[in-house]
């Protein structure tokens, strides 16, 4: 860590001009500070169009003419507000940096002892972060790595609005029709039940249908699935229902509204999973990401969107910093705390490898293997939770290592000797 940061200031000369910058929604502050430190400039403002863009722009310019030569831009990469300014400056040819909004946070007090936040006050500590060389490069997605993170976002944001629809229903039917689930195992996802919650959804309605009005209804949606038998049992579990019989017609309304919504929401996710497809092709790894037993379509582009090319990276064990896996502990005099994940990293980056690392654990043998060995081991075994930690690293290295060399999965060169030879013997 210290290197980096000494790289970082050594980044910083005597000409160079710094800028702070405080994003939001309208109005933008910036700060401006020479190498020590020291404002240079009046605290300007901007709006968040082109024009206050040019107009900082112009700022900067007037400045670096007067006595400065390079710029540094500084800010917090937090929201989505940042992206807009931070691609038209690096667009311009300016060095366009992040700060930690922790460390803002943090810092902000050193100047005046005082945990007043504002936009002004802001703006300052991030240039002065800047200077101290507290910063890093935020990466922003071009091409196909930007449309894949885009598709990854969206069928997260839809999967999300997805369970919320299911949630809402089953709680309806648990008081309306409890009963219906002796029925239907999944009365949301069958087409007969969805036609059945749709057009006769409460215990009267089904009852006042009959066995033929049922059986009519649900041809309407499965011709052949469902036959007279279920209608029947319906009918029959409809009679000793013990759901509620108030305001039934509103949440009728309810209940078709969901449904449309959920049928919506199934078909942009189809539109999105194929999208997804044709991206994860076009970056060219998709036949060393795809021979991974256990890594499918979805995973492997949400994989890709979050991290981006696997290559801008030196090593994997970057990739897992930026998913936030380097290790953490709490340790003072006699006191000494076990270890944990800092989480401090991409949380979409995580929930992703741990859903590719719980799939593995289940239909690959190689990972199966290391899962049992890392929870069942005599000496410092790991709880579940923290042993598809583990494996997810070992995920990472995986992808890394199969496109960096051009490779297919090979079973048998996933561990080396000795881990081979720790798994024979356990």
């Amino acid at each position: 860590m210290e290197n980096r940061t000494n790289q970082r200031l050594e980044e910083i000369a005597p000409s160079t001009l710094i800028v702070g910058i405080d994003v939001a929604k309208m109005l933008q502050w910036a700060r401006f500070v020479d190498y020590r430190g020291i404002e240079v400039a009046k605290t300007t403002s901007f709006r968040n169009d082109k024009t206050g863009f040019e107009s900082i722009v112009a700022k900067i310019e007037n400045l670096r003419k007067e006595k400065f030569g390079d710029v540094i831009i500084g800010m917090e990469p937090t929201g989505h507000y940042w992206k807009a300014l931070a691609n038209y400056l690096i667009n311009k040819g300016y060095k366009v940096v992040g700060v930690n909004p922790y460390h803002t946070k943090k810092a902000k007090e050193l100047d005046d002892n005082s945990p007043t936040k504002c936009d002004k006050k802001d703006a300052i500590t991030i240039a002065r972060l800047v200077k101290d060389g507290r910063f890093f490069i935020p990466y922003l997605p071009q091409d196909v790595y930007a449309e894949l993170r885009s598709l990854a976002n969206a069928r997260a944001s839809l999967m999300k609005r997805n369970s919320a629809i299911k949630n809402t229903i089953i709680a309806v039917l648990d008081e309306y029709f409890p009963e219906i689930y002796d029925v239907f195992k999944n009365p949301i996802k069958g087409k007969a039940s969805r036609q059945i919650l749709k057009e006769c959804p409460f215990p009267r309605e089904i009852m006042e249908l009959g066995v033929d009005g049922v059986l009519s209804e649900i041809r309407k949606a499965a011709k052949k699935a469902v036959g007279i038998k279920k209608a029947k049992q319906l009918v029959e579990t409809a009679q000793n229902s013990i759901g509620v019989e108030y305001g039934l017609i509103a949440t009728k309304i309810k209940i078709q509204g969901m449904i449309s919504e959920l049928e919506l929401l199934e078909s942009n996710l189809v539109c999105i999973e194929n999208a997804m497809e044709k991206m994860l092709m076009a970056t060219g790894y998709d036949e060393r990401i795809l021979s991974i037993k256990g890594v499918g379509v979805v995973t492997g582009a949400t994989f890709l969107g979050e991290v981006g090319d696997p290559m801008r990276f030196d090593n994997p064990r970057q990739i897992a910093r930026l998913a936030g896996y380097s290790l953490v502990e709490d340790s003072s005099g006699k006191s000494k705390s076990g270890t944990k994940i800092s989480k401090r990293g991409r949380k979409g980056l995580r929930s992703i490898l741990y859903q590719i690392a719980f799939t593995m654990v289940g239909i690959n043998a190689e990972m199966k293997a290391l899962y049992k060995h890392l929870t069942t081991r005599s000496k410092n075994p790991l709880k579940k939770k923290q042993a598809l930690v583990v494996i997810s690293k070992k995920i990472i290295t995986i992808i890394y290592s199969l496109i960096k060399k051009q490779e297919n999965y090979q079973p048998e060169r996933v561990f080396g000797t000795v881990r081979q030879e720790m798994l024979l013997a356990a």
